[in-house]
């Protein structure tokens, strides 16, 4: 006698493929409807708005802290070997190659892809985008994709302000504290920071855990139980899922872009 039945194994395994082939069409969906969203403008502004403006402030502060402790654990790594002066070229790289995307999604998703499932969750605990199709109105055009593209759009100017804010607190305690050579650290940073192999590598990781994560989002927003206990299921579920997407995306992108 087996302590598993294969019967829920097969139940189970259908039931996730389902899911996975629902969250594609509507992903495809999102993606086929860049148009029509780019048209409403105010729509995609007004996310734009909610979701960039107020996640700056958590990005710039923990990007002024990242940048400390970068110098500050570089710096005596870099003295064992003689090389202080290319503080600025491993606060730079670190930056805008791992710590500016990965990090950046992390907050993102704790921060607007929480909100933004609370907020379709709650639209459907309403019953307002069940009102929506008795109108005739889409909800996954009029509701998600403005949120979905927005969040899109955010992503990689709140992981170029993550980066610009880090390296100038690795510029303030390197320089101003530690006492490096301040043309030593911005040159070592100049001429070893490639824009489109270093700072390109950056921007598409952006873009990628921008899309996943808002998807993530959205999808579990829209897929909700109509109950309190479901939407404060679906947000911790956002939390989770989008974390670990990040961080698979994360070694999946990086493999790749230093094998070529």
């Amino acid at each position: 006698m087996t302590w598993w039945n294969p019967a829920d194994v097969g139940f189970a395994t259908r039931r996730k493929l389902v899911d996975i082939g629902h969250a594609t069409r509507l992903l495809l969906r999102l993606l086929s409807l860049v148009g029509p969203t780019f048209a409403r403008g105010k729509l995609l502004r007004d996310q734009v708005h909610f979701l960039g403006n107020f996640s700056l402030a958590i990005i710039g502060v923990s990007g002024l802290f990242v940048g400390f402790v970068l110098a500050l654990q570089g710096y005596y790594i870099l003295q064992r070997y003689g090389s202080s002066e290319a503080l600025g070229l491993m606060v730079a790289l670190s930056l805008v190659r791992e710590l500016g995307p990965v990090v950046t999604a992390l907050l993102f998703a704790g921060r607007a892809g929480t909100s933004l499932t609370a907020e379709i969750g709650l639209m459907k605990a309403g019953e307002q985008l069940s009102a929506m199709e008795m109108m005739a109105v889409d909800p996954v055009q009029r509701i998600l994709a403005p949120r979905f593209w927005g969040g899109v759009i955010v992503m990689p100017l709140l992981t170029a302000v993550f980066s610009a804010v880090g390296i100038l607190g690795g510029y303030l305690v390197g320089v101003m504290l530690i006492g490096v050579d301040p043309g030593a650290f911005w040159s070592q940073m100049q001429g070893g920071v490639d824009v489109f192999k270093d700072v390109g590598n950056g921007v598409i990781k952006s873009l990628v855990f921008g899309t996943a994560v808002t998807f993530i989002a959205v999808l579990q927003g829209y897929e909700a139980k109509p109950t309190p206990e479901g939407v404060s299921r679906a947000t911790t579920r956002t939390v989770v899922v989008a974390s670990l997407a990040v961080l698979a995306l994360d070694f999946v992108l990086t493999a790749m872009m230093f094998s070529i």
